[in-house]
């Protein structure tokens, strides 16, 4: 597929790939596909922003490159980096050799054979099958020059290498940022994005997600599964259970034969929901016998 005609479409082969959304996210995506922008995804952990990417280019036939941002991360490795040992392998074998022309030595060195080649640098080749999919995933946790660095990349989307020179994409690579917000990032840099924020899908849209990546799921369990984690999304948590908690969730359950919740299995299985001591001590016990007997009793009025 080369691209998607409409935003229903979107849907349909996102749908296809696992990747339930809502019309307002497969606008921004078929936005962003039609007019050649970065897509930036902010939102908390868990809610799918990462997926997407997978599923765009899955769908496309696209081939993804993932730049996983972490503080510290600087414009060198996120681009290239010359492959040391092999070239102290090559002045070895040069010395050896007797007679090295030190001129040619030099520009073979810095040559392509030595280059080792970061996902920004990967993302501007030319492919084949098309643009590729950058996933710069979790850029709040880069510093400000990072940011900073990204500016001009993505926006002649051109990278520069000093002893080789500027490579610039043919065609601009399909690019999604993600964020987490642990920090806000510059405005600078979403100016030159599309915005969407990624909230926690409704009761029938997180059933649709678990049906379609869990399909061995019981419908039942699933919906007790969805309707417990869509309750905890309301209490007072230090971090709330995202998609990717609830699918996991359902996949424990399934693996001990599990066909019903009770508070016995609640309690064995909360560390796939959970991720923090306190959040668990919370709600274990007495408050997940609260939580699911109010679920059952709202069931059945």
């Amino acid at each position: 597929m080369a691209t998607f005609q409409s935003i229903d479409e979107v849907q349909a082969a996102l749908a296809d790939e696992g990747y339930v959304c809502g019309r307002a996210l497969a606008t921004v995506v078929y936005l962003a596909l039609t007019l050649k922008r970065p897509l930036f995804l902010e939102g908390e952990a868990g809610t799918g922003k990462t997926e997407i990417a997978k599923a765009i280019s899955a769908a496309l036939g696209r081939r993804l490159i993932r730049l996983q941002c972490y503080e510290g991360l600087d414009a060198s490795s996120a681009v290239y980096e010359w492959n040391f040992a092999a070239q102290m392998i090559a002045i070895r074998a040069a010395e050896a050799s007797g007679g090295a022309d030190k001129a040619a030595l030099t520009r073979e060195l810095f040559g392509e054979e030595f280059l080792i080649e970061r996902p920004l640098l990967q993302a501007m080749r030319g492919d084949p099958a098309g643009p590729p999919v950058l996933l710069i995933d979790e850029i709040d946790r880069t510093d400000e020059p990072f940011e900073a660095f990204l500016l001009e990349a993505l926006s002649d989307f051109q990278v520069t290498i000093p002893e080789l020179g500027a490579v610039k994409a043919s065609e601009p690579p399909i690019v999604i940022l993600t964020s987490n917000r642990t920090r806000e990032v510059h405005d600078a840099l979403k100016r030159r994005c599309l915005y969407h924020w990624v909230d926690y899908p409704d009761l029938e849209r997180e059933m649709a997600i678990l049906r379609a990546r869990v399909p061995e799921a019981d419908t039942a369990l699933s919906r007790e599964i969805v309707a417990f984690v869509q309750r905890l999304r309301t209490e007072d948590l230090f971090k709330r259970p995202g998609v990717a908690e609830t699918l996991d969730w359902a996949k424990c359950l399934l693996a001990l034969d599990v066909i019903a919740l009770s508070p016995e299995v609640i309690a064995d299985t909360l560390g796939a929901i959970l991720k923090y001591q306190d959040d668990i001590q919370k709600v274990q016990g007495s408050e997940a016998q609260r939580i699911l007997e109010d679920l059952r009793g709202a069931a059945l009025d």
